[in-house]
């Protein structure tokens, strides 16, 4: 029996259109991914950063013959059109929203039009502008990106999150031999530094999540972290990566930190 991919829309995703012959150059030098040698049809996952270092968005950049589709989140579309036209200045470059649809596809290979997601071989296919029937819908999307333990836009917060907390250097979002980016100074420090004293991880437990900011503690009373989202029996939190050694509970819900695979490939 051939298993069939799962495909839901993803409504919560939309897209820029880059264009102009600069394109490839004004976007090298503000985001955390390389684009200098990014193919047609491939996509790269990355950020925006604050000049500190911060993370601003989140996007993929999905290379097409005549420039690059950004798919971000769509609630903050708007504000990083802003924030690149400020950037633009002299540079050739067109920018502007695009009403192509979203999808993502798991379980099973879905095609040659899907592209593979650059975080994870696990989190399977995404796919853009394809005449496709979603069966699922984005809350099952989110459960698989969930069981696989990577977080999503709902954990990064407003500026208050480094992208190595939020395990960009683990999933391909920083390419940290491409030159320079926005907040790279940083960036780059923490990893030189390989100190890392916080790191997002999938969190398992019995029931509904504890509420999103909610304080984790280890036995009882030591400070170990913060909820940031979760759906029932799942959950991510950034934790203290030296207060993981007990009993870890949340708003007085007992959990289990869990460390994926794919923290040590």
């Amino acid at each position: 029996m051939t298993t069939q991919p799962k495909i839901a829309a993803l409504t919560s995703r939309a897209l820029i259109a880059l264009g102009g012959e600069d394109w490839r150059s004004f976007l090298q030098g503000l985001i955390t991914q390389d684009v200098e040698t990014l193919a047609p049809g491939e996509v790269r996952f990355g950020a925006l950063l604050t000049p500190q270092g911060r993370l601003l968005y989140d996007l993929f950049v999905v290379g097409r013959q005549d420039g690059a589709w950004l798919d971000v989140a769509r609630e903050q579309r708007e504000a990083l059109i802003l924030r690149l036209t400020m950037y633009r200045l002299r540079a050739k470059v067109t920018i502007a929203a695009d009403e192509a649809p979203v999808f993502a596809a798991w379980d099973a290979d879905p095609g040659p039009e899907w592209r593979p997601d650059p975080r994870l071989p696990a989190l399977g296919w995404r796919g853009y502008d394809i005449a496709v029937t979603a069966d699922e819908g984005e809350p099952a999307y989110d459960a698989h990106r969930l069981a696989l333990g990577v977080p999503g836009p709902a954990d990064w917060g407003v500026e208050k999150t480094y992208p190595i907390e939020a395990n960009f250097d683990l999933l391909h979002g920083i390419d940290f031999k491409k030159g320079c980016f926005v907040g790279q100074e940083t960036t780059s420090r923490m990893k030189r530094r390989g100190q890392i004293k916080n790191r997002m991880l999938p969190l398992a437990f019995d029931g509904d999540p504890p509420p999103a900011g909610a304080e984790l503690l280890l036995n009882g009373e030591r400070r170990a972290g913060e909820i940031l989202s979760g759906q029932p029996g799942r959950a991510i939190a950034l934790v203290r990566l030296d207060r993981l050694d007990g009993d870890l509970a949340a708003e007085g819900i007992a959990v289990r930190a869990e460390t994926p695979d794919w923290h040590n490939s």
